[in-house]
């Protein structure tokens, strides 16, 4: 049962097909369970808030923006801690007590959606505690990253990152297929009102069991983790791993990461919400659920696909091309606009090009962690910390962009009108400088560092 490996050394060749290979993938397929997990519970409050106020509770929009937005400050904050955990505590120990402490916030949250007088404050905990969930992302991946060998690195990353995604769009697809089933307690009453006829609709429906679920997977998982995962003999102090700091390209990798999985991540969280308040109010307005878990659902797929196109074309050509097309998708919707509607005539559109940004983050999102090994070959450590530092700042995604985008609704149906414009035109400006930065440091022909 001992946890560290005695030796470690994929670039190798022989150790690696004796012996490595047979580690490393095992340690990938149980850490990328566990990393669905993860991604799960940090995006299950994206699925129950839509359906909070129907079932009784007196929350305002602005309030469930909030509780949409405190996962990801908690996720963000958390990842920078788990960015050095790895080289301190290994694989074996961090995994298992990361799994295991996601059980608080599935267990409490199952408690507060069945009681209507629950307030506002121990949903705002529960919702920080979510984070959990995001924040182990920066010990998974700097996992991996140590366990491969360079060629193939990109594919590893791609294949944990990209299916650990799916597991936002397992959780926006499960929970309205999980309201009707009854595990623990007594159902809620659901109200909505017929946007056609305006019938008041009453259902029966069990939110709890949209967390419940998860319980036993955790638990399974817990144990799997710790009988199945071993760790790398690199370790390393945390004043050494405070080295990434003085090096320019940690701050340009972040800039470029907030790009991709920022904006991914971000979107997927308040996507939901968004449809609901910029159509809501339409004649046959759609059901958020509906639609929003196929955004990261495309944008896991795409990062699968293309970790593998990454090794072999490079990260930076697919960093560049996510960023045109998140200028060419998020220019399309404000001239048409469709985020800023004036009928159900505007949601294809909207869709559609809101998919599209998915599809090209998954792009970047695969490409970016192919180019951070690379950029940072020369320490390995520095390598893995630069990819828990990055994806903690792009972590903060759906804080920011849940806190914005429910400011400035809030504050365009005040004027008249629910408008979403200045939140995408911020995300167009910062695209083009991350796109630029992308390309002039990592891309073009004499490149300070061509990945």
């Amino acid at each position: 049962m001992a946890t560290w490996l005695k030796e470690w050394n994929p670039e190798d060749s022989n150790f690696w097909e004796s012996k490595g290979k047979k580690i490393a993938w095992r340690t990938l397929i149980i850490t990328t369970i566990s990393l669905t997990l993860s991604f799960i519970v940090w995006y299950l409050m994206s699925g129950i808030v839509t359906k909070l106020t129907g079932v009784g509770f007196k929350f305002t929009e602005k309030e469930l923006f909030w509780l949409a937005s405190l996962p990801g400050l908690a996720a963000g904050t958390l990842r920078i801690v788990h960015t050095f955990l790895i080289p301190i505590y290994g694989t074996r120990h961090t995994i298992t007590i990361s799994t295991l402490i996601k059980l608080i916030p599935v267990v409490g949250i199952a408690f507060a959606v069945m009681d209507p007088s629950t307030p506002f404050w121990v949903f705002a905990i529960l919702a920080f505690t979510m984070g959990f969930g995001g924040g182990d992302f920066s010990s998974f991946m700097p996992s991996t990253n140590m366990f491969f060998p360079a060629r193939l690195k990109g594919t590893a990353l791609g294949i944990q990152a990209g299916i650990g995604n799916f597991g936002v769009s397992i959780v926006q697809f499960l929970t309205p297929a999980l309201l009707g089933v009854a595990i623990v307690g007594a159902p809620q009453i659901l109200k909505t009102t017929n946007s056609v006829t305006q019938e008041v609709i009453s259902k029966p429906i069990y939110l709890q069991s949209t967390a419940l679920i998860y319980v036993p997977l955790l638990i399974v998982m817990t144990i799997v983790c710790w009988f199945g995962l071993k760790s790398i003999p690199l370790k390393s102090s945390f004043k050494e791993q405070m080295g990434i700091f003085k090096q320019k390209h940690t701050w340009f990798c972040t800039i470029t990461y907030f790009m991709t999985f920022g904006t991914f991540s971000g979107l997927a969280a308040a996507f939901p919400l968004m449809i609901k308040s910029l159509y809501g109010d339409f004649p046959g307005a759609p059901d958020p659920l509906k639609y929003a878990f196929y955004g990261p659902l495309i944008g896991s797929a795409s990062r699968v696909a293309f970790g593998f196109v990454a090794d072999k074309v490079g990260g930076a050509i697919l960093t560049t091309i996510t960023g045109v097309g998140f200028i060419i998708c998020i220019g399309v919707m404000i001239f048409m606009g469709s985020v800023s509607p004036t009928s159900m005539e505007q949601f294809p559109s909207f869709l559609a090009m809101m998919l599209a940004i998915f599809f090209f983050s998954g792009i970047g999102n695969a490409g970016t962690f192919r180019q951070f090994p690379i950029i940072f070959k020369s320490n390995a450590v520095h390598a893995a910390g630069v990819i828990g530092w990055t994806a903690a700042i792009a972590a903060y995604g759906p804080f920011i962009f849940s806190l914005i985008l429910g400011s400035e609704l809030h504050a365009s149906e005040l004027a008249g009108r629910k408008s979403a414009n200045g939140f995408f035109w911020g995300v167009l400006i910062f695209s083009m400088i991350a796109t630029w930065v992308n390309w002039y440091y990592y891309q073009r022909k004499r490149a300070e560092r061509p990945s």
